[in-house]
């Protein structure tokens, strides 16, 4: 029997040396997030418990309403903890990478704390490239690994490996339990490191006897991490160099990234940025914390950003970064970046990240959402800001190459017309996209017009293949009411393609809309660009039938090769709301990804589709 659909409920930063002048005299509270049903009722203390109930107890007591997992010996004491209640529902994943992408997405999209249990030995190391995943784009989980009897630790017993020892460079933090009594106040400490400040993921190590001995339950109401403790203050001081600067400028100019939509603070942002009537632009990860439809977002920066986020970058005078922290993928070559003279105001959760790669002026720690209101009010008091006008005109002249337009009429199926039908056909929907890693991925966040932040997953930093189909199923969970579509590719949706199977086993009707061009796309275009078309092993040779395969698994598959083809089958595929429909999009083979600024360039020295639309370019 499937298991029904139900709503989720509601529910460190590292102890570094922050930048001269970043803390101040304001407090500064934790983000607040989105309203959601309450958690289930708590069971009282007190009662004498195995390791394992007390697992299951700390789960309930969280709020937490799904579990990613694969069993194993190493927890089958937790799992026969979870089959005697109905709280918390486990979801049977086929590899535990896909466990953890699921919880991944999960959380990405409620902003509430994603849950994985793996076994110990392969259940840990299956689970290492979906840890590393959310450490990377700063995504709140508590992953739970089994582990071999604490006597056994370190006898190269059968399953064992050093969790603690393999997760510590990819986690915000691990444990490794080895008293029951400890059980509960760690995993209250791992949820707290999880959430708070700069969010990440959490391992907890729970060795086999652990989850059999017995203890009395009790869960403390706080946890003791003082060293792990978020800013507390916000520097009013440094808010007001920020404004001064900003009321400066001739050329002023937003970047905001995903720590706008992790810290909740997109309502602030689009505040700040009416007030300012200055020119916005978005990281992959930031999508949606600007409007597309705003006048004032110039579109996704960076490597496959447009031509006017970009050059407005190269040429700002005052930059305003919020949650964003430079990666290469973005400035492209630090010295071009640097060659221009700007003020540079940088606001972040984690002082780390400030001037890490690029030396900033004004540097401010703290909750965006709490910067951002005091900016805005500081702002105000000021009264109007300068002129823009003379900025605009040049913001709008870059605008006017229309750097996303493509050819669309030779008779192939271009994967650009893909997406924005889809955009079209969703508009006026609840709706999130997931995507996995390459060609589609960069074609999705150019092409699909994000209204609202936690809309778009995908994996940023660490550029995972596989997350895309995971994530959809998190997602789904959450909120069986919204259309869920994952764009892939037919490399990327091989890698987890066996979850197809718990799609249907939890009834999470997702869509699947495959751009397969036969090719690892993103490796064949730098190939091509980089490599005099030497294509070395990019082409794939021997592809499954995609319509074939979604239906062994129990779902729909539809073909599509005629670009006449693509709106009907979109349609179609909307409209069977209770089912999964993989579409299996025979796109362009040769189509590549523009406008691209290539390996060692410069951020404005962009590269684009056609000679005529390379005449001109600006470095």
């Amino acid at each position: 029997m499937k298991p029904p659909h139900e709503s989720p409920p509601a529910d460190f930063s590292q102890d570094i040396d922050a930048p001269a002048g970043a803390y101040g005299d304001a407090d500064a509270s934790a983000p607040a997030l989105a309203p959601l049903p309450p958690p289930p009722k708590p069971r009282p203390d007190g009662e004498v418990l195995s390791g394992a109930q007390i697992l299951v107890r700390v789960l309930q007591r969280e709020g937490i309403p799904y579990v990613w997992g694969y069993p194993g010996g190493a927890v089958l004491q937790i799992y026969d903890a979870l089959f005697e209640q109905t709280d918390v529902q486990h979801v049977l994943v086929r590899h535990e990478q896909g466990a953890v992408h699921a919880a991944d997405g999960y959380a990405r999209a409620t902003g509430e704390v994603g849950v994985a249990l793996v076994t110990s030995g392969p259940g840990v190391t299956n689970a290492i490239t979906g840890i590393a995943t959310a450490f990377t784009d700063s995504i709140p989980l508590v992953v739970i690994t089994g582990q071999v009897p604490t006597h056994a630790i370190g006898m190269d017993a059968f399953q064992e490996c050093d969790a603690v020892g393999i997760t510590r460079p990819i986690v915000k933090h691990n444990f490794l339990v080895k008293d029951v009594r400890d059980l509960a106040p760690t995993l209250k400490k791992a949820f707290y490191i999880a959430r708070e400040g700069r969010p990440g993921p959490v391992v907890v190590d729970v060795p086999k006897d652990v989850s059999q001995k017995t203890a009395v339950f009790s869960y403390p109401d706080h946890a003791d991490m003082r060293h792990h403790a978020p800013p507390k203050r916000v520097s009013s001081n440094q808010v007001r160099k920020a404004v001064q600067l900003l009321r400066s400028a001739e050329r002023p100019y937003v970047y905001a990234g995903g720590g706008v939509v992790l810290g909740n603070a997109a309502p602030e942002l689009r505040a700040v940025c009416e007030a300012l009537g200055a020119p916005v632009t978005n990281t992959l990860l930031g999508l949606g914390a600007t409007p597309a439809s705003d006048p004032k977002f110039l579109g996704m920066l960076g490597m496959h950003g447009t031509y006017e986020a970009n050059m407005a970058m190269q040429h700002c005078d005052v930059l305003l970064a919020v949650g964003a922290r430079f990666d290469d993928r973005v400035i492209g070559n630090p010295r071009h970046f640097a060659s221009r003279e700007r003020k540079i105001i940088h606001i972040d959760i984690d002082a780390s990240s400030i001037s890490k790669r690029v030396k900033v002026d004004v540097p401010i720690v703290g909750d965006a959402r709490e910067v951002l209101a005091e900016l805005l009010a500081q702002w105000r008091e000021g009264g109007p800001g300068p002129d823009l006008k003379p900025w605009w005109e040049e913001v709008n002249g870059w605008r006017a190459r229309q750097c996303l337009n493509f050819a669309n009429n030779d008779g192939r199926i271009k994967p650009q017309y893909v997406v924005q039908t889809l955009a079209r056909l969703l508009k006026g929907r609840d709706h999130y996209i997931t995507s996995d890693v390459g060609q589609h991925q960069m074609w999705a966040a150019q092409y699909f017009p994000f209204e609202e932040p936690r809309r778009w997953i995908n994996s940023g930093g660490l550029g995972t293949m596989g997350v895309g189909l995971p994530y959809a199923m998190g997602i789904k969970l959450a909120r069986p009411d919204s259309e869920v579509v994952c764009i892939t590719g037919e490399g990327s949706i091989q890698m987890c393609i066996q979850e197809l199977s718990t799609c249907l086993q939890y009834d999470t009707p997702v869509k699947i809309v495959a751009l397969n061009n036969g090719y690892l796309g993103m490796v064949r275009q730098w190939q091509q660009l980089d490599y005099q078309s030497r294509y070395s092993h990019s082409y794939m040779d021997a592809l499954p039938d995609f319509v074939k395969l979604a239906e062994a698994y129990g779902h729909i598959g539809i073909r599509v090769t005629q670009p006449s083809e693509v709106e009907p089958a979109l349609k179609e595929m909307l409209a069977l709301k209770d089912r999964t429909v993989f579409l299996d999009v025979r796109t362009d083979p040769g189509e590549n990804v523009w406008p691209m600024v290539q390996a060692g360039k410069g951020i404005s020295e962009m590269r684009f589709g056609t000679d005529e639309q390379n005449k001109g370019a600006q470095a």
